[in-house]
């Protein structure tokens, strides 16, 4: 950690998780644990107040639970689970319950094992996509895969993708992997395969679409040839066993009699196939979401599975949680007012028993960083005069990340404690990934990321050249790269200081493929990094060699606890046909949503309201709260994107249990250039219920709306010029014409007001990225 001599500073958190998130539950007070599990069973149902108990209860039959914020949902969840094998006889293994964190998961099973006084065998508890991959390594054969493949992260798909692009001639540099990838990620999770799209985008108007309709079926195929699946996979090709196969489809809903969904507002197409097809026969499907919280759209999250539950399950039994344990009255009174301006939502209204409570506090700061300043003064005051409150009590959040630096550089210079959530993982850390990749590779000689990972470190002489003839020599040979450096001696005018590295590192591979049939994955890391001189290698590296080389040292301890807790959990029929190594691995790229929040370190956390959902803290600033930031520009072209912006504020207010602050800037510098905008929309809502200050100067400023404002439009000084009037209204997909570059395709939007900025694929003069204000754009309407 860095900063001034002699002060304490938290800087960037996410490596590893060290303890729970702060969260309260229900709020109830946990009895002691009776003496057996029906009895503690009862004294739980007893602590329930009547709508958690209604839901806890059900039986038989869907049912929608429409749990609000800081209403107890987890604690419901995991009541019922527990009544439905203590008190109704279900088998463990008769039950599926689906989280969308492996966190969650974790918690979920801590709770049930406490409660029925030791955890149940056979349960399916997870993930969607850890319990995708856990059917699909009994079934993976009957699709074109083995039982033992392997799991494509993020970064290691994005390269694929890339290798894709290369092979059909689609240039990485003209069209972004990300943007490829996002479109074979929203297709694979609207379950279209890669021949039905390029079929049906192979010719479409969007460039970018037409583009990934070529590169889907070669990356498809790459993977296929690499026994290897992405994280979206993992949602799709279940679905797609459990479509054509008869037998399987009856066989898992046989054995799952009871499935339970947390999160349900964020499940999107594939998810939601996933379930029906499980549960449409019993109908036993209880899910438990709260639509005011769907704030995951960009991710593919689809609102409707939520709204349209009792459509798609008639006489679905419904479940309203809207007693709060966790804010004041007034944040809840606040929260209430903005969400209940969402037209499409079911309706609800939060209701607490904590009176009273401490304003809302509007603060108008001048610029980003007169915010900041404010925000770290406000905490030392606090600090200095309420005893109760320590740093980990703050959280400050902000709508992208691109805010956090003026915080960070106000925190640090103030020399106050703070993390910031969306650090580096630890499983991300370049040293780990160096490490997981030969164990990829020895577990999956034809990873050929892994290959190009691990060839040339530590140095064996193999150079980019060199690697370029083994891959030429690969293909004509029709063979993967780690077989074709067997044979390195066959390849055309590779130098011997190659051939022999190569030759080296096959060996290598092949020694420990043999090693890791009869050895556990610990023994197989020691030996891997002892033989390498990791250790040795990190630390000469330079100041931060030794955290390095003491991260590796603890991806062996991940690895032992993983043998001995995670393993003796698979059933018997699991782990025929794989070694420890190929379940740790998929392990491994399972748990990437790891919380990278440290609720133990005493420190503010700075973090964008995304990372906040599922937290609460005592005291919430929520910065930024500015036109074409909060919301963002591009919301105000469509109603649900809108919605979506609004239900984002609303997961803000209610992460506070005390206390809440909004703060905007009439100024801010965004992309290298300072754009002017008046308080967001959002904060009409609050009108009469927001105390109102500037910075600078004590004492209350007089609140102007939004529909104040509009009427002032044409009154605003040279020094502060509303850019936002009369902004042209562009579209993803629109066609346009420039006077010079001719006619092209939107591709991309970014910015606001001056800086908003538009790239144009023009039909003759190619990609080009334009400020709006300048380009002299006109719509196509021919």
């Amino acid at each position: 950690m860095h900063g001034p001599p002699g002060r304490r500073v938290v800087s960037r958190c996410g490596d590893r998780s060290r303890g729970r998130a702060a969260r309260s539950g229900s709020g109830h007070q946990q009895r002691p644990p009776s003496a057996n599990p029906v009895q503690r069973i009862q004294s739980l149902l007893e602590s329930l107040n009547p709508e958690q108990r209604d839901a806890v209860e059900h039986f038989e039959g869907p049912c929608l639970v429409l749990a609000g914020a800081g209403s107890g949902k987890t604690r419901v969840l995991t009541t019922r689970v527990c009544r439905l094998i203590g008190e109704h006889g279900v088998p463990p293994g008769r039950i599926m319950a689906v989280t969308f964190t492996n966190k969650a998961a974790g918690e979920m099973r801590e709770r049930v094992a406490a409660m029925l006084g030791g955890e149940p065998k056979g349960i399916w508890m997870g993930t969607f996509h850890a319990l995708g991959a856990r059917l699909l390594r009994r079934h993976a054969p009957e699709l074109g895969w083995t039982r033992g493949f392997a799991i494509r992260d993020a970064e290691q798909s994005l390269r694929e993708v890339k290798r894709a692009q290369t092979a059909a001639e689609v240039s990485p540099k003209r069209w972004q992997p990300k943007a490829i990838r996002s479109c074979i990620s929203d297709a694979k999770n609207q379950l279209v395969g890669p021949e039905a799209f390029a079929q049906a985008h192979g010719d479409s108007a969007d460039l970018l679409i037409r583009q990934a309709a070529r590169v889907y079926p070669v990356y498809r195929q790459m993977l296929r040839d690499q026994d290897a699946m992405d994280f979206d996979d993992l949602l799709m090709l279940p679905v797609r066993l459990l479509e054509d196969s008869e037998r399987l489809r009856q066989h898992y809903r046989g054995r799952f009699a009871f499935l339970l969904v947390d999160e349900y507002q964020d499940t999107n197409r594939a998810q939601f196939r996933f379930l029906e097809l499980l549960a449409r026969e019993h109908r036993n499907l209880m899910v438990v979401g709260d639509d005011d919280q769907s704030i995951y759209g960009w991710r593919g999250a689809d609102i409707r599975n939520i709204l349209d539950f009792e459509r798609s399950f008639p006489g679905a039994h419904v479940v309203r949680l809207e007693q709060n344990y966790r804010s004041t009255r007034v944040i809840l009174d606040a929260a209430n007012a903005v969400i209940s301006l969402n037209v499409h939502r079911k309706e609800k209204r939060l209701r607490t028993e904590i009176a009273g409570g401490e304003p809302v506090t509007g603060v108008e700061a001048g610029n980003e960083t007169d915010e900041a300043r404010w925000i770290v003064e406000e905490i030392e005051r606090r600090m200095l005069s309420e005893p109760d409150l320590d740093y980990r009590g703050f959280a400050v959040l902000y709508r992208t990340n691109a805010q956090a630096r003026a915080l960070e550089d106000r925190f640090w210079r103030r020399g106050l404690p703070y993390q910031i959530v969306g650090g580096v993982r630890f499983y991300e850390r370049r040293e780990i990934q160096d490490v997981l990749a030969y164990l990829r590779l020895i577990a999956n000689p034809r990873d050929v990321d892994a290959f190009e990972r691990v060839v040339n470190y530590p140095r064996r002489g193999v150079g980019s050249v060199s690697l370029k003839r083994l891959f030429s020599f690969a293909l004509e040979e029709g063979t993967g790269p780690l077989e074709a450096a067997e044979r390195a001696g066959e390849v055309p005018e590779l130098n011997r200081t190659a051939r022999n590295g190569l030759l080296g590192l096959a060996a290598l591979v092949r020694r420990y493929s043999v090693l890791a049939a009869t050895q556990t994955v610990g023994e197989v890391l020691e030996a891997l990094i002892g033989e390498l001189e990791l250790t040795r290698l990190l630390r000469e590296e330079g100041p931060e060699g030794d955290d390095r080389a003491e991260n590796v040292r603890e991806l062996v301890a991940a690895a032992s606890q993983f043998e001995s807790e995670s393993l003796p959990d698979l059933e018997d029929d699991e782990r025929d046909a794989f070694t420890d190594l190929g379940l740790f691995l998929q392990h491994v790229a399972l748990v990437a949503d790891i919380d990278r929040h440290d609720p133990g370190a005493d420190a503010v956390t700075l973090m964008t309201l995304h990372s906040s959902k599922g937290l609460e803290f005592p005291v919430v600033f929520i910065s930024g709260l500015e036109e074409g930031l909060f919301p963002l520009a591009r919301a105000y072209d469509e109603e649900h994107l809108l919605e979506e912006e609004r239900r984002l504020f609303y997961v803000g207010l209610t992460r506070a249990r005390r206390k809440v602050y909004l703060s905007w800037a009439r100024s801010r510098r965004r992309a290298g250039d300072v754009s002017w905008s008046g308080p967001s929309s959002f904060l009409d809502a609050l009108r009469g219920d927001m105390e109102v200050r500037t910075t600078g100067r004590t004492g209350s400023a007089r609140w102007v709306g939004a529909r104040e404002r509009r009427t002032r439009r044409g009154a605003a000084t040279r020094d502060e010029p509303d850019f936002n009037q009369d902004r042209p209204s562009y579209m993803k997909g629109e066609r346009v014409v420039h006077q010079t570059f001719g006619s092209g395709t939107i591709v991309e939007l970014s910015g606001f007001g001056p800086g908003l900025k538009v790239t144009v694929d023009f039909e003759e003069a190619g990609r080009k990225k334009l400020v709006v204000r300048y380009a002299g754009l006109e719509k196509d309407y021919f």
